[in-house]
């Protein structure tokens, strides 16, 4: 059984004229274990179908089966208890909260879930040891880097044992080294078992996934399987195009360029001036003071 499965999901913003389609009949099953990267430019609905995955945002139309359930029959609050307890969330923007410590911050969904303090904060700690950070749990999240905030974000969004983690760009705000350290410790929780479904602007975090999504206007226009270590070949395509020329190309543009001088050429002469533009040359000039020298 698929752990997700949307079927001709759609969904809109706005009414009447101004009416805009953020998400157009989608359907996408992604199997429990999965590794999915979402690609697409600004606009293409990849964020809004993360809402909509997430149980963030309801759909328009279509259906939506998380498990096997489907989602339009749960009440709000159910739809709250499978965000917390089935779903993690890992945004661009870390969303740590300021005031509280790197491990306050990871044992807050385990607060929401009523678990006793000495037990969420044991999970909390243990948690950062994973990510590498259990020498940095009493830190605040302005003493900590963009990779290690990340990093503290990742663990808040395991410490519920969820089975899909769900990440929006999270390599958007950080450098090339950190960006590589929060993938690779994603790729290590999706060998341990956790689907895994991220959003990405960037071809070469493909090699991550094993298998890659292309939207485009709302829509979904590719969708490929790859190998671990290696850039999806659409996502080149698409990403990496560059254009080549060749010599029919060069030979071509020559012509052109041919073309435009020789019109250049053939334009008629520009007009001598008149007597009386000459004249009024002569008056400007006697207007003018002489500087001494």
């Amino acid at each position: 059984m698929a752990l997700i499965e949307l079927k001709d999901v759609s969904k809109l913003y706005g009414f009447g004229d101004a009416t805009s389609v953020a998400l157009d009949e989608v359907c996408l099953t992604i199997e429990q274990g999965e590794c999915v990267a979402i690609m697409g430019p600004s606009g293409s609905g990849k964020s809004t179908l993360m809402n909509v995955v997430g149980l963030i945002d309801r759909p328009t139309h279509g259906d939506y089966h998380l498990s096997g359930k489907k989602v339009s029959r749960l009440g709000g609050n159910q739809r709250a208890r499978q965000r917390r307890d089935k779903i993690g969330f890992i945004f661009q923007s870390f969303n740590l909260l300021p005031n509280l410590t790197a491990v306050e911050n990871v044992a807050l969904p385990l607060l929401y879930k009523g678990m006793p303090q000495g037990r969420r904060t044991k999970k909390a700690w243990d948690m950062l040891e994973r990510v590498g950070l259990g020498d940095r749990g009493y830190y605040y999240p302005r003493q900590l880097s963009g990779g290690q905030k990340q990093s503290v974000a990742i663990a808040r969004a395991l410490v519920n044992a969820p089975q899909l983690i769900i990440a929006d760009e999270p390599t958007g705000n950080l450098d090339s080294n950190s960006s590589r350290l929060v993938m690779e410790l994603l790729s290590e929780i999706h060998k341990t078992g956790n689907t895994v479904l991220f959003v990405t602007h960037n071809p070469e975090l493909t090699r991550f996934a094993t298998r890659v999504v292309y939207m485009q206007d709302g829509a979904i226009k590719h969708d490929e399987k790859t190998r671990l270590g290696e850039v999806g070949r659409y996502a080149r395509a698409v990403m990496y195009a560059v254009p080549e020329t060749t010599e029919e190309d060069d030979l071509a543009g020559v012509s052109l360029l041919m073309s435009i001088l020789g019109k250049h050429n053939d334009s008629p002469a520009p007009r001598k001036r008149t007597s009386h533009a000459k004249t009024k040359d002569r008056k400007t000039t006697s207007r003018r003071k002489k500087v001494p020298e």
